[in-house]
C-alpha cells in the first residue's frame, strides 16, 4: 500500500464529514439566514429617511426607533380598525343568516320542486359526521395553533431587532466590513451598498403606488355597491395585495367579499370578478410597467425574477427577487463592456432590402437545376 493512500482516506474522510456538518447546519439555520435576509432588505427600506434625519443632527438610534415606532402606530391602528369592522359585520351576518338561508331554501323548491325546511337542514348539518370531526380536529388543533402564532411573533421580533441594528449602526457595519477589505474593493462594496439602497426604494416606491391605484379602484366599486366601510376596506386590499407576496392577492380579496355578501350575496359575486379582472391587468399591464420605471428593469426580467425567487424561497423570495435582481444587474453593468450598434435596418427590426429579391433567384435557379437534371420524356 503506498504511504500516501491511508493519508488520502482519512482527508477525504475528513472532507466528508466537515461537508455533512456544514449541510446540517445549514438546515438548521435556514430559518435564522432568511429572516437576517428580510432584516438587510428591510433596513436598506428605511435607510433613505433614517439618513436624512441623522443628516439634521439626530443619532441614527433615536431615528431607526422613530421610524419603527411610526410603522408600529400606523399597522396597530389599521389592525384595530378593521377588527372592530370586521366584528360588526361578523355579528351583523351572524344575525341575518337565518333569512339568507329561508331565501336560499325558498330557491331551491322553487327550483327544483322540493319541500326543503330551515330545521331539516340545520339538523342534518349539526348531526353530520363531517361537521364533528372538524370539531374535534379544530379542538385538537388549539395547541398547534398557539404555537404557529407564537413562533410567527418571534420571527417577527427577531426580523425587526435585526433590521434595527442594521439600520441604526449602518455606517459602523460598512466600516467593518470595508476594513477587511483592500482600497479597490472597498470602492465596490459602498458602491453596490448605495446600488442596493436605492433599489429597494425604488421598488418600496413602485409598491406603494400600485397599492394607491389598487385601493381606489376598489374603493371606486365598493361605494358604487353601497358596500359599507368602503375606504377601510379599499385601503385592506391596497396593503394587502401588493405587501403580502403569493397570498396576498386572496386575503385581500376575501375580506370585501364577506362584507359584500352581508348587504347582498350577488354583490360578492361582482367584488370576486372585479378582484380577478383587476388582478390580472396589474399583472400583464400595470406592474410591469411601474417596474421598470422605478427600479430600472426589463418587466420579462421582473416577472422571471419573481417566479425564481419563489421557486427558491417562497413567498420571501418573491418579496426580495426583483430589488435583489435589480441591484445585482446594475452593479454587475458596470464591468459589461458596450460598443455603438451598426446601423444596420434588421437591428430595428426591419428585413434588408433586397432579401426577397435575392431569395427568389435563388429559388429560380434550384428550380432550373432541378429541371435540367430530369430525364428527357423519349415520346
Amino acid at each position: 500500500m503506498p504511504r500516501w493512500l491511508p493519508r488520502a482516506m482519512m482527508l477525504a474522510l475528513a472532507l466528508y464529514a466537515c461537508f455533512q456538518l456544514g449541510n446540517w447546519a445549514f438546515h438548521q439555520l435556514i430559518g435564522l439566514l432568511i429572516n437576517i435576509l428580510i432584516a438587510f432588505f428591510l433596513a436598506l427600506a428605511i435607510e433613505p429617511a433614517v439618513g436624512r434625519m441623522a443628516a439634521r443632527g439626530m443619532r441614527r438610534g433615536l431615528a431607526t426607533f422613530l421610524v419603527f415606532f411610526g410603522v408600529l402606530i400606523a399597522t396597530v391602528g389599521f389592525v384595530v380598525l378593521l377588527g372592530s369592522m370586521l366584528a360588526d359585520q361578523i355579528v351583523t351576518m351572524v344575525g341575518d343568516f337565518p333569512e339568507y338561508l329561508d331565501s336560499v331554501i325558498s330557491w331551491i323548491n322553487q327550483t327544483f320542486n322540493t319541500r326543503l325546511s330551515r330545521v331539516e337542514v340545520q339538523d342534518s348539518v349539526l348531526r353530520s359526521d363531517w361537521l364533528q370531526k372538524y370539531v374535534q380536529d379544530s379542538a385538537s388543533g388549539v395547541l398547534d395553533v398557539s404555537a404557529t402564532v407564537l413562533g410567527g411573533l418571534f420571527r417577527l421580533l427577531t426580523i425587526f431587532l435585526f433590521s434595527f441594528y442594521f439600520a441604526a449602526d449602518g455606517p459602523r457595519l460598512r466600516r467593518a466590513l470595508c476594513s477587511v477589505l483592500p482600497p479597490a474593493k472597498q470602492t465596490e462594496v459602498l458602491r453596490a451598498w448605495e446600488i442596493a439602497v436605492d433599489k429597494t426604494g425604488g421598488y418600496l416606491y413602485s409598491r406603494g403606488l400600485m397599492a394607491l391605484i389598487s385601493g381606489i379602484a376598489h374603493y371606486i366599486l365598493l361605494e358604487i355597491l353601497g358596500v359599507p366601510y368602503a375606504p377601510a376596506l379599499a385601503v385592506w386590499v391596497g396593503l394587502v395585495s401588493q405587501f403580502i407576496p403569493t397570498i396576498g392577492t386572496y386575503l385581500a380579496g376575501a375580506l370585501p367579499m364577506l362584507i359584500a355578501f352581508t348587504v347582498n350575496p350577488w354583490y360578492a359575486v361582482w367584488v370576486l370578478g372585479f378582484v380577478v379582472v383587476y388582478q390580472q391587468f396589474e399583472n400583464y399591464v400595470l406592474q410591469p410597467k411601474l417596474t421598470a420605471r422605478t427600479v430600472d428593469i426589463h418587466p420579462a426580467v421582473a416577472f422571471g425574477s419573481v417566479i425564481a425567487g419563489t421557486a427558491l424561497m417562497g413567498a420571501v423570495g418573491a418579496l426580495i427577487a426583483i430589488p435583489a435582481v435589480a441591484t445585482l444587474q446594475a452593479f454587475l453593468g458596470a464591468y459589461v463592456k458596450r460598443y455603438d450598434v451598426t446601423d444596420d435596418p434588421r437591428v430595428h427590426g426591419h428585413r434588408r432590402r433586397g432579401g426577397g429579391l435575392l431569395l427568389r433567384r435563388m429559388r429560380t435557379a434550384l428550380t432550373r437545376d432541378r429541371d435540367a437534371r430530369q430525364p428527357l420524356d423519349p415520346a
